[in-house]
């Protein structure tokens, strides 16, 4: 089955850790926080976590890194099968391709490689809000 569910984009630096829901197709599909960790030695938990869902903090978050790196991502679901989600990222700088790639998801065994911990820890939490929502369709 081709499936194309979009997202917009959220921080590179945020790792979700918990979902609080929500209606509106944001990002990762819901509103989650997590931790910043735009600083990979001191990651910190962020409660009030709305730039880092929806990405592009440059010049807005403290806690943003003023270098080349990238300034957003977003994940689209290109085909569901029943075993897996084959997923596409790309990862933005000033609203142009920075990387990107596929993913696979296994509902058996998770992510078939690893990219990053943080991009992949944002495609699960893309992939919890997808399923949730199909359920609830």
């Amino acid at each position: 089955m081709l499936c194309y569910y979009t997202s917009e984009m959220s921080c590179p630096y945020f790792y979700p850790t918990e979902s609080r829901g929500g209606g509106a197709l944001l990002p990762l599909g819901d509103s989650w926080t997590g931790q910043c960790r735009a600083n990979s030695s001191a990651p910190i938990a962020r409660a009030d976590t709305l730039s880092c869902n929806l990405g592009y903090a440059r010049g807005q978050c403290e806690r943003f890194p003023d270098d080349a790196g990238p300034d957003a991502v977003r994940f689209t679901i290109a085909r569901h099968e029943p075993a897996a989600l084959h997923l596409y990222y790309v990862i933005e700088r000033d609203h142009h391709p920075y990387a990107h790639g596929p993913m696979e998801y296994s509902f058996q065994t998770g992510f078939t490689a690893t990219v990053d911990p943080t991009l992949e820890r944002q495609a699960a939490a893309y992939i919890e809000s997808y399923q949730r929502r199909k359920r609830q369709a």
